[in-house]
C-alpha cells in the first residue's frame, strides 16, 4: 500500500486543481454524486458534506434540506460560495475550512454525512471515517463514493504504480476494498447497510455505512 497523503500535499494539490476541477471532473463523476446526495437524503435533511470541494453536488439536494459543506481547501470553497451564490441555493447552511479528520461538531449533529471522491484522498482514511461517524445520528448513515483499488493481480500492481505517479496531485489509486472492511468490522456500532458499482462503467462503488442505534436488528452485509 502506498504512504498515506499529507494535508500539505492535499491542500496544495487542490488549490492547483480549483480553477479547473468542473470541467475535468463534473460529468464523469456526476452520477456518484447524485446517488451519494439521494442516499442520504432518504437518512434525513440534515446532512454534512464532507470534502465539499467547488461544491459540484450541492444542486442534487432538495430544496428541504439543510446542508453544511467543509472542505480542508479554501480555493475549492471559494469556487463552492460563487456557485451556491448564483445558483440561489437556500438550502445551503454553510461552508466551513475542515479537516475531515477534525471535526468542530458536536457527536450526532447531522442525520446523514456524504463525503463523495473523498476518503481515498484524505491523509488520515480510519482516523477520518471515525468523525464521519461519530457527527451523525443514530441510525444515520454515512455516504462514501470512491474508485476502490484491487486488492491483488495485474490491476493491484497498477494501481499501486500509479500512486507512486500521482501522489503530488492528491490521488490514491489504489486504495482497497479491505481498509474500509477492516474499518467497520473493528466498530460495533457500524454497519455496511450498501455497497453497490455506480457509473460510469461502474468504475466508482458507493458505500453506505449505518450508525446502529441499540434497538437496531443487523442489516444484512452486503455482498
Amino acid at each position: 500500500m502506498g504512504a498515506d497523503l499529507d494535508n500539505t500535499t492535499v491542500e496544495k494539490a487542490y488549490a492547483r486543481w480549483a480553477p479547473v476541477y468542473d470541467l475535468v471532473f463534473d460529468k464523469v463523476m456526476a452520477a456518484g454524486r447524485r446517488a451519494a446526495v439521494e442516499a442520504a437524503m432518504r437518512a434525513g435533511r440534515r446532512v454534512l458534506d464532507v470534502g465539499v470541494g467547488t461544491g459540484l453536488e450541492l444542486r442534487y439536494f432538495h430544496d428541504s434540506a439543510e446542508v453544511v459543506g467543509v472542505d480542508l481547501s479554501e480555493p475549492m470553497l471559494r469556487k463552492a460560495q460563487e456557485r451556491i451564490r448564483a445558483g440561489g441555493m437556500r438550502h445551503i447552511a454553510g461552508l466551513c475550512v475542515m479537516d475531515a479528520a477534525r471535526l468542530a461538531f458536536p457527536d450526532e449533529t447531522f442525520d446523514a454525512v456524504i463525503a463523495p471522491y473523498v476518503i481515498t484522498v484524505v491523509p488520515h482514511p480510519e482516523a477520518s471515517l471515525d468523525e464521519l461517524i461519530r457527527v451523525v445520528r443514530r441510525g444515520g448513515d454515512v455516504v462514501l463514493v470512491n474508485h476502490i483499488g484491487a486488492d491483488r493481480g495485474p490491476r493491484a500492481v497498477l494501481e499501486r504504480w500509479l500512486a507512486r505517479q500521482t501522489r503530488h496531485i492528491g490521488w490514491r489509486p489504489e486504495f482497497p476494498w479491505s481498509r474500509i472492511e477492516a474499518w467497520c468490522a473493528s466498530r460495533p456500532h457500524v454497519e455496511l447497510a450498501e455497497r453497490r458499482a455506480v457509473p460510469p462503467f461502474g468504475l466508482f462503488t458507493l458505500v453506505r455505512l449505518r450508525k446502529r442505534r441499540a434497538d437496531m436488528a443487523p442489516v444484512p452485509q452486503a455482498a
